[in-house]
C-alpha cells in the first residue's frame, strides 16, 4: 500500500490554516471526509463534497440526485496522483473550501499508524461563523474588547478562542479513534 502525503489548506483564510496528513493511497472518499473533519477540527455537522477534475462526489440528495456522484466506493488513487490537486467543500452555507494537494506518494510504512497528521497551523474556525469573511469579522471583533459585539461573540463561542492554537497531538489521538 502506498501512502499519499496531502497538504490541506483552507481557502480565503489569512494567515493560512492548513494541515499535512498521511492517508492510504487507496482511501475511499467517505473515509477521507472523516479524516479531514478530524484533522481540521470540524464537527461534521454539515454536508460536504469533493470536486475532482470538475466532477463532484458526495452523499447524493434524493431531491437532487444528479448534483453529485455517490462518493461511497470512490478510491482517491483512481482520481489523483502525485502533484494532483482537488477541492473539499464543507458546509455549503458557509462555503468552507479546502484545497488538497497530493505532495508526494510514499512507500508503505509498516511502523507508522495511518492516518497521521504531520503538521499544521492555526485553529479551525468555529462552525457556523459565516465562512471565511464571517471568520475574519469574528477575529476582528475578538481583537477589540471595546467592540460592541465583543461580549456577544465570546458568549456565542462559549468563552475564549485562540485562532493560533493547533495541537497536533490531540489531532493524532482523534485520528487514532478511526476504525
Amino acid at each position: 500500500m502506498e501512502i499519499f502525503q496531502i497538504k490541506v489548506t483552507l481557502k480565503n483564510c489569512r494567515p493560512p490554516i492548513w494541515r499535512r496528513i498521511l492517508v492510504p493511497s487507496d482511501i475511499r472518499l467517505p473515509r477521507l471526509h472523516r479524516i479531514l473533519q478530524m484533522a481540521m477540527g470540524w464537527t461534521d455537522s454539515h454536508l460536504h463534497a469533493f470536486t475532482i477534475h470538475g466532477e463532484q462526489f458526495g452523499v447524493p440528495d434524493e431531491d437532487f440526485p444528479a448534483m453529485v456522484r455517490n462518493e461511497r466506493n470512490v478510491r482517491l488513487d483512481k482520481l489523483v496522483g502525485a502533484g494532483g490537486t482537488f477541492v473539499y467543500e464543507y458546509d455549503f452555507g458557509d462555503g468552507w473550501e479546502h484545497v488538497l494537494k497530493v505532495e508526494k506518494i510514499l512507500p508503505a510504512m509498516p511502523d507508522v499508524r495511518i492516518p497521521l497528521c504531520l503538521a499544521g497551523k492555526r485553529a479551525c474556525p468555529p462552525e457556523d461563523c459565516g465562512g471565511a469573511w464571517g471568520y475574519e469579522h469574528l477575529l476582528e471583533v475578538l481583537r477589540d474588547p471595546a467592540h460592541e459585539e465583543h461580549n456577544e461573540m465570546l458568549e456565542w463561542l462559549g468563552g475564549e478562542f485562540d485562532p493560533e492554537a493547533f495541537d497536533i497531538d490531540v489531532t493524532n489521538v482523534e485520528l487514532r479513534t478511526l476504525k
